[in-house]
């Protein structure tokens, strides 16, 4: 028995999710206060990682500093004093992100931690670390909206960048409420047109990390493989695989309207292309104003999709059985 609710209510509370990982960053009181921030490195894995990502495209054209994202055990050699470094981990003990952490206070890094508890909590509190606690008792996949706040708040605080995101946010969560019932119903036609294919995401660089959110969702809510590539890198390399055997593939294009005129003439070439392949091409177009509202409203069709063809295909979309085991055997 899942110690876990259903998926699709985590996906139904989502903008709630958005509205309460505000007020968490809104009233926590960090400890230390801002210094001369040189990089950032966003440490975090999987479905804690995520939401690192989308705020890495979200803070791309305001950045004064580097900012790197860290999948790994081990941090980039750059850091330093002057390295500011951001470990996410919702369980709290995801052991990559734990040792970089420790490696990141072995350099004298300064450190802020999002997590709902366990190894990392307490490490942070241990060693007088800043810590944003968020809500336990979630698939962390099922977090996003939590998780990804919390980054721009701790961003914020070391003036990396401004505070807009929090009024773009709060509008952002009336435009999906409004939006939810037609999301749902749009997900549900996009599940239909995918049907047993395996899905091929294609997106531009700014919106990379929904492009990988959606193949997560994908893997591990509806239990299949998928693949997620950038337009204009897959079209130096993956477009060349584009040949015969492709019918099992549905293409779906993720477009926002905010693409560069040269990567919106590469979406339709390619478009045309794959075609040739496949008979499932599939546009998706955001809606919204803001750059929060595109890509939020992104993330929950992407979300329910995985959903619906879980339910499509007969499985359980919180279960990730593997991973547990994965995990269980390294500790053997």
């Amino acid at each position: 028995m899942s110690e876990y609710r259903v998926m699709n209510e985590y996906i139904q509370e989502f903008p709630e999710h958005i509205t309460e990982g505000l007020n968490i960053g809104r009233h926590y009181q960090f400890k230390h206060q801002a210094t001369n921030i040189r990089n950032v490195v966003l440490a975090g894995l999987g479905g804690s990682g995520i939401g690192a990502e989308i705020v890495a495209n979200y803070i791309d054209k305001q950045l004064k500093v580097p900012v790197v994202i860290c999948k790994d055990y081990f941090l980039p050699g750059f850091v330093d004093e002057y390295t500011l470094v951001i470990a996410c981990s919702y369980s709290g003990n995801t052991e990559e992100t734990m040792m970089a952490l420790e490696e990141a206070n072995a350099k004298n890094a300064r450190i802020v931690c999002i997590t709902s508890g366990g190894k990392i909590a307490a490490y942070a509190n241990d060693h007088n670390m800043d810590l944003l606690q968020i809500p336990s008792g979630m698939p962390p996949r099922a977090c996003i909206g939590y998780s990804f706040i919390q980054i721009l708040f701790v961003l914020a605080h070391y003036e990396i960048i401004g505070r807009d995101f929090e009024q773009e946010l709060e509008e952002t969560v009336t435009f999906l409420n409004a939006q939810h019932s037609d999301i749902k119903t749009l997900a549900l036609e996009i599940t239909q047109q995918i049907g047993d294919k395996m899905p091929v995401i294609y997106v531009d660089q700014h919106i990379a990390g929904i492009g990988t959110r959606w193949r997560q969702q994908f893997n591990e809510n509806s239990k299949i493989l998928g693949w997620e590539r950038v337009i204009p890198e897959m079209n130096h390399n993956e477009l060349v695989g584009w040949k015969d055997q492709s019918e099992h593939l549905a293409v779906l294009f993720l477009h926002t309207g905010n693409e560069y005129e040269r990567i919106v003439k590469r979406f339709t070439i390619n478009k045309n292309i794959v075609s040739q392949y496949t008979a499932t091409v599939i546009d998706v177009y955001a809606k919204g104003e803001t750059y929060f509202e595109k890509a939020m409203y992104l993330v929950l069709l992407g979300d329910w999709i995985s959903w619906y063809l879980a339910e499509q295909r007969n499985v359980d979309a919180v279960e990730v059985a593997v991973i547990d085991y994965l995990k269980k055997s390294l500790c053997e």
